[in-house]
């Protein structure tokens, strides 16, 4: 029973860990994880099922706003449990009817394998659908972050978008973010590690302190 519940859990990616690779037919044709937006990072995420109305706002929303995603060397890739043909009519489906074009690649994920191989499928929501996860991938395709949403409740557009962009801030100057942080924000920087760092920080009038574990600057 251990070995079960050990192996259950281990199947779900954690942060850190290197994102299963797979190979898939998305709406911009066949695809291998592993080969898919070299040097980018990725957002993939999941919808419960085509056609529905919640899933119709966050995939309108990610299609109006990718052009934010790409200012950050960021591609899109959508999935849920339909078939391509199903993917490909909602998407002129909802371009007809709204002008939104859902310009991203769509996996078709009808035999569950990627679902399943990302923890997007947890039987106490849903069996047959996938939960509304979010997997933000770095370049050297680690998970990075994830969100898990259930089926009733849609995300929010701007916590993706500024997640994504304190994800590669943090990366890029080697700072952590505070609470509600936002680009133009003060950043935390790294807390003392010996004596002589705390000395050291204590004297440093650079940056702002609450005290010399927490201080903040300005990039």
């Amino acid at each position: 029973m251990e070995n079960t519940v050990e192996n259950n859990i281990s199947s779900m990616p954690r942060l850190g860990d290197d994102a299963p690779d797979f190979k898939a037919k998305t709406t911009k044709g066949d695809i291998q994880f592993s080969e898919f937006a070299k040097d980018k990072w990725i957002v993939m995420f999941s919808h419960p099922a085509d056609f529905t109305p919640v899933c119709t706002t966050e995939m309108s929303g990610f299609a109006t706003r990718k052009d934010e995603f790409t200012a950050l060397n960021t591609e899109l890739l959508g999935l849920s449990i339909d078939s391509i043909h199903a993917h490909l009519g909602w998407v002129n489906n909802v371009r007809e009817k709204t002008g939104v074009y859902f310009d991203f690649p769509i996996i078709a994920d009808i035999d569950m394998k990627v679902s399943k191989l990302y923890g997007m499928l947890q039987p106490n929501e849903s069996e047959t659908a996938a939960v509304r996860a979010v997997f933000f991938i770095d370049p050297k395709k680690k998970i990075r972050l994830i969100m898990y949403y259930p089926l009733n409740l849609g995300r929010n557009m701007d916590e993706i978008l500024r997640a994504l962009e304190a994800l590669q801030i943090s990366d890029e100057h080697k700072v952590a973010m505070p609470l509600d942080w936002k680009k133009g924000d003060k950043v935390i920087v790294p807390p003392p590690k010996t004596l002589d760092e705390m000395n050291a920080r204590i004297k440093d009038d650079s940056c702002e302190k609450v005290d010399f574990y927490l201080a903040k600057k300005s990039l």
